[in-house]
């Protein structure tokens, strides 16, 4: 497991990278298709980019070692979603337009004693970046 996300940069890009790849593998085990990870424009960045049916959706995915100070899904303020918005909205405009489906979820990874728990959170916040209702 990467170092603790309250620890200096470099652990917490690691315990980010594995967040992401073990939300990715989770969410390709219930059908998801991974079609980009990653993606960063200047307004902002999508964690992952995938299609759950004929929706597409864009996913953040936040990691913590531990939930005692709230669960990493709380992390994502209307900030950080209207940001994930911006940048999932250059991501569709070069990949079919705005006409499609479009839903953002959070993906949450704690990792702790034993085996790292994973929760999805479908349609987390909206279109503007405001909370959804979980």
């Amino acid at each position: 497991m990467a170092g603790g996300a309250g620890g200096d940069g470099d652990g917490r890009q690691a315990l980010g990278r594995e967040g992401e790849a073990l939300a990715a593998a989770w969410l390709a085990e219930r059908g998801f298709r991974i079609l980009d990870r990653n993606h960063r424009t200047r307004r902002g960045e999508v964690d992952l980019v995938c299609r759950d049916g004929e929706v597409l959706v864009f996913v953040e995915v936040r990691s913590r070692t531990s939930g005692a100070q709230g669960g990493p899904e709380e992390t994502v303020g209307p900030l950080k979603g209207r940001r994930v918005v911006a940048a999932a909205t250059d991501w569709a405009l070069g990949h079919g337009g705005l006409e499609q489906a479009i839903r953002f979820d959070v993906v949450a990874v704690t990792f702790g004693d034993g085996e790292p728990r994973v929760e999805h959170f479908p349609a987390a916040f909206d279109g503007d970046g405001r909370p959804g209702h979980w």
